[in-house]
């Protein structure tokens, strides 16, 4: 009975897998095709390998300027969200009063709050501040960066806080002795410890950020400062008949993710692990 309800379940898993992983395999195969075989099987193989449709593509979406832009947006995002948040949790945990704890439980709580309740808002309080401090926040990628900050540390709050918790106080007491500054003891012995939730947070927020599409739509006018998203929503909007012109460029808009994610996945449930439940 064990061993049949084990292969039942293996069987059940990989109906799933194909399941999910089927509208991938229409998406890569249509990319190679021209429109009459597409149209005749989209199921079946390719009769060749041409990569035509994806030059085209790359012309066509403006495929490199808009993964530049995608790639300067989700760095400068991920070190920003990395350091701001990772001190934001330390002094939050070594401050052990009532205000800390205070400002720690706004974090958690903001994570119960949907995007699509403040975005309206959002804008015109960016909008204000561009008019009354002249400060642009709006179609500039410097404003996405900074509402992306915005929206992923509390996040990376709750698992830096839950980690540093586990981090005895003796070590920087002792560094504290040798003449180690506040910085110091950060930068040498606490946040290098923090390398499992670090890298965690990394992970989740590339693959959220650079999959983007909503705040980038809302905050992004300017055809240069299309993110890869953008950029995809454009194209496949004006080359929806000719699909495999559309398949081609949504198989490049997922490849780098896809890249990412095979290459880290390991170090997700170790990470949350580590930062949540400690």
């Amino acid at each position: 009975m064990r061993k049949s309800g084990k292969i039942i379940g293996e069987l059940f898993l990989l109906v799933v897998a194909f399941a999910f992983l089927s509208p991938i395999y229409i998406m890569l195969v249509n990319s190679f095709k021209n429109r009459q075989e597409l149209y005749d099987n989209a199921l079946a193989l390719p009769s060749s390998l041409s990569f035509e449709y994806y030059s085209k593509a790359i012309q066509k979406m403006n495929f490199l300027t808009a993964f530049g832009n995608s790639l300067y947006v989700t760095v400068i995002s991920i070190i920003l969200i990395v350091v701001l948040t990772s001190m934001t949790a330390w002094m939050l945990v070594r401050t052990d009063n009532a205000l800390s704890k205070f400002i720690f439980m706004t974090f958690v709580a903001t994570m119960l709050i949907p995007f699509q309740t403040l975005m309206m808002p959002l804008m015109q309080f960016m909008d204000m501040i561009g008019r009354t401090l002249h400060i642009p926040m709006l179609n500039t990628h410097e404003g996405l960066i900074y509402m992306n900050i915005g929206f992923h540390a509390s996040m990376a709050v709750f698992l830096y806080h839950g980690f540093i918790k586990s981090i005895p106080v003796a070590l920087e007491e002792a560094a504290t002795i040798d003449g180690c500054s506040k910085f110091g003891i950060f930068w040498r012995i606490i946040f290098p410890l923090l390398k499992p939730t670090t890298v965690t947070l990394m992970i989740l927020n590339v693959i959220s950020i650079w999959n983007d599409y909503l705040l980038p739509s809302l905050t992004l006018s300017s055809k240069g400062l299309r993110t890869i998203p953008l950029s995809t929503f454009y194209f496949f909007g004006e080359f929806t008949i000719q699909w495999n012109l559309a398949m081609a460029g949504l198989t490049m808009t997922i490849i780098p993710v896809v890249i990412f994610y095979a290459f880290s996945q390991k170090y997700i449930i170790k990470g949350i692990g580590e930062g949540a439940v400690k």
